[in-house]
C-alpha cells in the first residue's frame, strides 16, 4: 500500500474543509448597505458605519432592526439606521454577522430625536439609545400583533377641565396644528383628568399623545383618568417600575401601532409613538424628569425636541411655574394658558404668614421664630373639626449648608452666589460653586457676620403633633411609607415634600413648616424648588369659600413665601428668570459641570480654552474640591453661545479618548440641580 504524497494530502484537506464550509450568501443586488449605529460610547466614535447586507438578511435588516456587527476585532450590537444604494466608505466594507431581530424598534423619527438629545447635551448616540430603546425580550416580539385592530375611539369627548382656559390650545390640536403651551392650573384642578381629555381631542384628531408624570403615584392617577376618557384598550403605561417584560410589550405596543396614547415616566419620553400629535409634561420642574445616566437628559427638554423636530403640540402643565417654562414663554417659543385672575381667586385657599400682622405677634411675639407658633395650632384645630389637615415638614437628609447666625437666610458667595460651606473644623467658609474664600462675608438681610450649620429635617413632628392633638389620628407619609390618598375625615397628615396624599374633597387645612430650611439648600435652585413644594400642597387645600386655609411658617418678607400669598407662580417664575439673567445662571446661561480628577478636569478645561473663541464668552468656575480624588469645575456662556460651548465639549472629550489621556471626565449640560 503506497502513502499519499504532501500534495495529495494538502489537496485532501482543502477538499474536505470547502465540503464542510457554508458559502457565504451573496450580497443583495436591492440597497446593499447597511448603515449601522455601533453600540460604542466612545466620543470619537459617535458617527454610523456601513456595511454589506447579505441576500438572506436583505428582509429582516430593515431601518430600526437590531443586528450584530464586527466592530475593532469584537462583535458589537447596533441599529440599522437606514439602506443605502452606495457607500461614501473607501475602503472594504464587511458584511453584517447577523440580524438580532427583525423589529424594527428603532423608528426613524426616535432615531431622529436621539440624535438630537446626544448634541444637546454633549453625549454620544450610543448612550440615548439605551434609555430609548428598552432590552430586547424574543417571547414578547413572538406574541401576536394587534396592529392590525383600529385603535378605539375615545370613550368621552368632555373637555370639561379645559373650561377655565382658553380654548385656543385644544381647538389647535384638533385641526392637527402644532401649538406650544405653559399651562398653569387653577387650584384643586385635576390634572390627570385634564391631559386624558387634551389625549382624547388628539386621538379624535387622528393623531397620538405621548403623557408624562413625574412619578409611579402620580402615574397612577394619570391611568386611571385614562381609563375613564380612553377606554381599557386607548392607551399603554410606560414606565421603568413596570419590569423588563411589560415594559417591552407596552413598548413594542406604542411601535407596532396598536395604541394611539402613552403615558408614563421619564422613560416614556422616547416611546415610539406614531403619527404623534401632542407631548405633555405635568410638573415639570420635577428632579425625577433628570435622568441620572449619561448624557443625563431632562425629559422635558425631550418632549420639547421631539415638539420641533416631529411638528407636534407641546403642553408644560403644573400648578407652579419652572424658570425654563418662563424662559420658553419669554423667547415666544410658546404661549400661556392660564385662568383669569377671578377664577384663580376663587379655586384658591386662604394663604396666611404666621407673625405676618401685629395682631399676631401681640398674640404670640416668637410667632417668626417658633417652629410651629401659636396661629399654626389654631388654623389646625379648626380645620380638623371638618377634614383632614396637611402637614409638610422637609425631609431629613439635606446636605449641610450654612445660614445667618440671626436671621437664618441662606449664606451666598458674593462673586457668583453660590451657597456657602465650611469643610474644616477652622477657617473661613468657602463657596461650593467658584471655590473663593468668604472672608469678608455679611448676611445683606441683617448685616451678622456669624454664620451656623441649617438644622437637617424634621423632628418628630407627628410625635409632638400627636401629643399636642390628643385622641387625633397622626398619619405620615413619605420615604417608604408613602400614602396615595386619605379619606375625608378628620386627621393629621404629616408628610415630606412631594409626597402628600390626596384627601377626598381636599385637605381643610395645611400647615408648611421650617419653610427657612427649604429655602436653605445648598443648591441655587432651592428658592425654585421651594416654592414648587409649597404651590403643590397648597394646591390640595379647599378653597377659601369652603373654609381651605394654608399657613406657612417662616419670614413673611421672603419674596418665595409672598408668592404662595398672592398664588403668583408666573409672577415668581418671572423674578427667578430675572435672577437667573443677573447671575448668568441656566436657562439664561448655557452652563456644563464638569466633575472628574483634577489632572483630567484641568486638561479639559485647556482644550476648551483653545478651541472657544474669546468672543463666545466662556467663564470658568473652579475647580473646587468635592472630596480627595475628585474635583468639580462650571463652564459657562451666555445662551446664545451655548452650541459653541456643546460642541467644543464634544470634540474635547473626542480628542481625549483619541489620546488616551487619562481620567475620565463626567460632563452634565445645564445640571437640573446646581450648589
Amino acid at each position: 500500500m503506497t502513502s499519499d504524497s504532501p500534495e495529495q494530502l494538502t489537496l485532501l484537506r482543502d477538499t474536505v474543509r470547502r465540503s464542510r464550509t457554508k458559502e457565504p450568501a451573496p450580497i443583495t443586488e436591492s440597497l446593499p448597505v447597511a448603515r449601522v449605529a455601533v453600540d460604542v460610547s466612545l466620543p470619537h466614535l459617535d458617527r454610523p458605519f456601513d456595511y454589506l447586507v447579505p441576500e438572506d438578511m436583505t428582509a429582516a435588516a430593515q431601518p430600526g432592526a437590531r443586528v450584530k456587527v464586527r466592530f475593532a476585532g469584537k462583535d458589537l450590537d447596533g441599529f440599522v439606521l437606514e439602506r443605502l444604494a452606495a457607500s461614501d466608505h473607501d475602503g472594504k466594507l464587511v458584511r453584517l454577522r447577523k440580524v438580532v431581530s427583525a423589529e424594527r424598534v428603532l423608528t426613524p423619527e426616535v432615531a431622529d430625536l436621539c440624535r438630537a438629545v446626544a448634541d444637546r447635551y454633549a453625549g454620544v448616540f450610543a448612550d440615548v439609545t439605551r434609555l430609548a430603546v428598552p432590552p430586547r425580550h424574543a417571547k414578547v416580539e413572538g406574541e401576536p400583533l394587534r396592529c392590525d385592530q383600529p385603535v378605539p375611539p375615545p370613550v368621552s369627548t368632555s373637555r370639561s377641565e379645559w373650561s377655565p382656559y382658553p380654548a385656543g390650545f385644544l381647538d389647535a390640536v384638533a385641526r392637527g396644528e402644532a401649538p406650544r403651551a405653559v399651562w398653569t392650573a387653577v387650584p384643586g384642578a385635576d390634572w390627570t383628568l385634564a391631559f386624558a381629555q387634551a389625549a382624547a381631542v388628539c386621538v379624535a384628531a387622528g393623531r397620538g399623545a405621548l403623557l408624562l408624570a413625574p412619578d409611579a403615584r402620580d402615574l397612577e392617577r394619570l391611568a386611571a383618568a385614562c381609563r375613564a376618557v380612553l377606554g381599557e384598550t386607548g392607551f399603554v403605561t410606560l414606565s421603568a417600575d413596570l419590569g423588563p417584560t411589560a415594559r417591552y410589550r407596552a413598548f413594542l405596543a406604542a411601535a407596532r401601532g396598536s395604541a394611539r396614547v402613552v403615558i408614563g415616566t421619564r422613560a416614556a419620553a422616547f416611546a415610539p409613538v406614531a403619527e404623534l400629535g401632542l407631548v405633555a409634561i405635568w410638573d415639570d420642574g420635577d428632579e425625577s424628569y433628570a435622568e441620572p445616566r449619561a448624557p443625563y437628559p431632562h425629559a422635558r427638554e425631550v418632549l420639547l425636541l421631539r415638539a420641533f423636530r416631529q411638528e407636534c403640540a407641546a403642553l408644560l402643565g403644573g400648578y407652579a411655574r419652572s424658570a425654563e417654562a418662563a424662559a420658553l414663554l419669554e423667547s415666544g417659543f410658546a404661549h400661556e394658558l392660564i385662568a383669569s385672575r377671578t377664577t384663580i381667586r376663587a379655586a384658591a385657599p386662604s394663604v396666611h404668614i404666621a407673625g405676618e400682622s401685629d395682631i399676631d405677634l401681640a398674640r404670640d411675639p416668637a410667632a417668626r421664630a417658633a417652629r410651629l407658633p401659636h396661629r399654626a395650632f389654631e388654623i389646625a384645630r379648626e380645620g380638623l373639626k371638618t377634614g383632614p389637615v396637611l402637614v409638610q415638614v422637609p425631609r431629613a437628609g439635606y446636605l449641610p449648608s450654612l445660614v445667618c447666625q440671626t436671621c437664618r437666610a441662606p449664606s451666598r458667595c458674593a462673586t457668583c452666589g453660590g451657597t456657602l460651606r465650611r469643610t474644616g473644623g477652622s477657617g473661613p467658609a468657602s463657596c461650593s460653586v467658584c471655590g473663593r474664600p468668604a472672608v469678608d462675608h455679611r448676611c445683606p438681610e441683617c448685616g451678622d457676620t456669624r454664620m451656623r450649620a441649617a438644622v437637617i429635617g424634621a423632628r418628630r413632628t407627628a410625635e409632638e403633633l400627636g401629643r399636642a392633638f390628643p385622641g387625633v389620628v397622626v398619619r405620615t407619609s413619605g420615604g417608604d411609607n408613602m400614602l396615595d390618598d386619605v379619606p375625608d375625615a378628620p386627621a393629621l397628615i404629616v408628610s415630606t415634600p412631594g409626597a402628600e396624599p390626596v384627601a377626598a374633597g381636599g385637605y381643610s387645612a395645611a400647615l408648611l413648616l421650617d419653610t427657612w430650611l427649604m429655602l436653605a439648600r445648598p443648591d441655587l435652585r432651592a428658592p425654585e424648588e421651594a416654592v414648587r413644594r409649597w404651590f403643590n400642597a397648597a394646591a390640595l387645600v379647599r378653597p377659601a369659600r369652603d373654609g381651605g386655609t394654608v399657613i406657612l411658617v417662616g419670614d413673611p418678607s421672603a419674596l418665595p413665601l409672598q408668592a404662595i400669598v398672592r398664588w403668583s407662580p408666573e409672577g415668581y417664575a418671572s423674578r427667578e428668570i430675572e435672577d437667573r439673567r443677573t447671575a448668568r445662571l441656566a436657562p439664561a446661561a448655557k452652563l456644563a459641570e464638569l466633575t472628574g480628577p483634577a489632572e483630567a478636569v484641568n486638561d479639559l478645561v485647556s482644550r476648551l480654552r483653545d478651541v472657544i473663541p474669546p468672543a463666545a464668552g466662556l467663564e470658568v468656575l473652579g475647580p473646587v474640591d468635592l472630596d480627595d480624588e475628585t474635583v468639580r469645575a462650571v463652564v459657562r456662556t451666555p445662551r446664545a453661545q451655548g452650541t459653541t460651548l456643546v460642541r467644543a465639549l464634544k470634540e474635547a472629550q473626542a480628542t481625549r479618548a483619541t489620546k488616551k489621556s487619562p481620567g475620565a471626565v463626567r460632563v452634565q449640560v445645564d445640571p437640573p440641580s446646581f450648589g
